[in-house]
């Protein structure tokens, strides 16, 4: 049995669909950064973040590791309004930015058996952990929204740390930083190579679990465990094989 279990969130705890191309966003969107002085057309706000959010990807260095991180947004966001002559606080774009989120979002749910997932792992005595390639300014709100940011022990999202799954040192950021031992953690995701390849060459045991937004396995699944049904309550049957499911007998 494991002491650490390090999540993916999105695909593996969370379901989710976002649609930022839909005209209806660009244009909410629009009237939003206009009715606070920076006057876009839609097709102009979206050809403008498209090339803003670029710029913010080109600037992040590329020395340091294989695995290019999500770009701080929030950056973004309010370089829609500078460029437009407009002063913006970082908060304030922040604010914008989760706007943006929600109006992009289609459904945000838990799977079914989350909730019971975090309890075995408590009531076994292990450390629930979340490492997402995500943006702080939409994840933080998103998990506390849903009632599950209070259960990780820590949670490092890759806008903020610089790096991002499958390199192994966003791996090891959270190995070093708390003092786990590879063999007793294990990484649970549903993405074959950002997760699993990735936990693998980090030298963590891993569980794959194949959702409906999961990418098409390409080559070796390099997973311990696989759950190919989606179902988080088999996923604790394989973790804890002494959970009684409810309502199964």
């Amino acid at each position: 049995m494991y002491k650490n279990y390090i999540f993916d969130l999105y695909g593996t705890l969370v379901d989710i669909r976002t649609n930022e191309y839909k005209r209806s966003l660009w244009s909410n969107m629009a009237k939003i950064y206009s009715m606070n002085g920076a006057y876009y057309k839609p097709s102009e706000l979206n050809k403008a973040f498209s090339k803003y959010l670029d710029d913010q990807v080109k600037a992040i260095p590329k020395d340091k590791y294989t695995t290019t991180p999500e770009p701080q947004i929030e950056y973004v966001f309010q370089r829609l309004f500078t460029e437009k002559g407009v002063p913006c606080t970082l908060e304030a774009a922040c604010a914008v930015g989760r706007t943006f989120r929600a109006l992009s979002l289609q459904h945000i749910r838990l799977y079914k058996g989350v909730k019971e997932l975090f309890q075995e792992i408590r009531s076994h005595g292990g450390k629930p952990y979340l490492l997402s390639n995500a943006q702080r300014i939409f994840t933080e709100p998103e998990i506390r929204m849903m009632g599950i940011y209070d259960e990780f022990e820590d949670v490092l999202i890759s806008s903020d740390e610089g790096c991002a799954k499958p390199d192994i040192m966003f791996y090891k950021k959270i190995l070093e930083k708390h003092g786990l031992d590879p063999k007793e953690s294990i990484m649970i995701g549903n993405d074959y190579r950002t997760d699993i390849r990735g936990s693998y060459e980090a030298g963590l045991d891993s569980l794959y679990i194949h959702t409906a937004i999961s990418p098409e396995i390409k080559g070796e699944l390099l997973a311990k465990y696989i759950i190919m049904s989606g179902d988080v309550f088999e996923v604790i049957e394989t973790l804890f094989p002494d959970y009684k499911r409810p309502n199964k007998k």
